[in-house]
């Protein structure tokens, strides 16, 4: 199927070479170059990043138009390292690495500072070089809730995190936490990590930034019959964490320690039994606002829990009942008509995203405004559409996305 939509592509390309006037390529007025814009505002509700980790680079885009607003590169990044974002100081930050002989050589690791209304580099501070690095580029860092510190997983092989003062652009300190890893803020001097031992760890800094306190919670997860995956999603204190068998587990940081709140199922027994799983690299969304939260899932045998879902499964985590079904948009369909120059509004790429069939999703990712969109994407194609999170109703695709990658985030 994949060799015949690409080979409809190629032809459908062809015959539609000339655009809807009839002019040929030849007569599209060149781009102009050597202007330098801004963004009119630091933020908005509806807009996303997406990486694309071939070029290395961060692309922010528009939801309610599907465009490209602008971008930042992170080519010293392995994967590129998504975006961090501070409304409180109208900065954003991206982890970068370096070598002195480009993949080798001595290294040395970077927080880079960007202005949110320019995208230009203001500052970079440099931090211990041992910052962690992985495909799905989730919770390796983040900003604490008073928007002061960012705090940075380190893994060479031991855990650790450094802690970043952004408002003195300064390294802190380094904090050993053994067999603890990620960050997930709960405080504004307060993060969580999961833990090898089937625990959580609640870390509190000091004023200044330095280690004040670790407490470990009583181990709640199995990390042999069935561990968590690391894609959390927050409410608030609470951080809920789907296992690999499909158990969504709430995590209350309010309190001295560490405590699980509650476990529930994502799948009925019936479900169970014609094989329904997670799938996907970014496989959990919330709408806190609104105790929506939305999973990937597809029919598989165990261990294939990162495989693309074939749905997108909406729950009431108040209820603890899935209550609607968004089937995904042809984001195969959507890569090939833009990589073989359709025109997307054409009778050629609406007959495409007719014939092609959804290879599903890898991420999903929703705003947290009052009328928020949901966003599904693929990795292998980086293809992503939008959708109306209250009503499951497709509105567009995003355009230029790249040409892979999984890893959304919402400001």
């Amino acid at each position: 199927m994949l060799r015949f939509a690409i080979a409809l592509t190629l032809l459908l390309s062809t015959a539609h070479a000339r655009n809807a006037d009839g002019a040929s390529a030849e007569d599209v007025p060149p781009d102009e170059v050597g202007r330098s814009l801004t963004l009119p505002h630091a933020f908005a509700d509806h807009w996303v990043w997406l990486n694309e980790p071939l070029f290395r680079h961060a692309k922010l885009f528009d939801a309610d138009s599907g465009t490209v607003l602008g971008m930042i590169d992170a080519s010293g990044s392995l994967t590129g390292r998504h975006p961090l974002i501070s409304r409180q100081r109208g900065e954003t930050y991206v982890l970068e690495t370096f070598y002195s002989r480009g993949s080798r050589g001595i290294r040395k690791d970077f927080v880079t500072i960007y202005d949110s209304t320019s995208l230009k580099v203001i500052g970079e501070v440099e931090i211990p070089a041992r910052t962690a690095d992985v495909g799905h580029g989730l919770a390796l860092a983040a900003l604490t809730d008073e928007q002061r510190f960012l705090v940075v997983f380190n893994q060479e092989p031991a855990n650790s995190v450094s802690v970043i003062d952004l408002e003195a652009r300064t390294f802190v300190e380094e904090i050993t936490t053994a067999g603890c890893a990620l960050v997930y803020p709960v405080g504004p001097r307060r993060f969580g990590m999961l833990c090898g031992d089937g625990t959580a760890l609640l870390v509190e800094l000091s004023p200044e930034g330095s280690k004040q306190s670790l407490t470990n919670s009583e181990p709640f997860f199995d990390v042999i019959e069935d561990p968590l995956t690391e894609k959390g999603v927050r409410d608030g204190t609470r951080w809920s964490f789907a296992s690999f068998e499909g158990y969504l587990h709430e995590i209350d940081f309010s309190g001295e320690r560490p405590r699980l709140e509650k476990r529930w199922s994502l799948f009925s027994d019936a479900e169970r039994a014609d094989s329904w799983r997670i799938g996907g690299q970014q496989h959990l969304a919330l709408h806190a606002p609104s105790s929506r939260l939305f999973s990937a899932v597809h029919q598989g045998t165990k261990g294939t829990h990162k495989e693309a879902g074939s749905a997108v499964w909406v729950y009431d985590t108040k209820s603890q009942k899935r209550v609607q079904t968004i089937d995904p948009p042809a984001l195969l369909a959507a890569f090939l008509i833009r990589m073989g120059g359709v025109d997307p509004t054409s009778y050629a790429a609406a007959a495409m995203r007719y014939v092609i069939p959804s290879p599903g999703v890898h991420s999903v990712v929703v705003t947290r405004d009052a009328n928020p969109l949901l966003f599904m994407r693929h990795r292998e194609t980086g293809a992503a559409g939008v959708f109306d999170a209250k009503t499951g109703e497709f509105l567009r695709y995003l355009d230029e996305t790249g040409l892979g990658g999984a890893l959304m985030v919402v400001p």
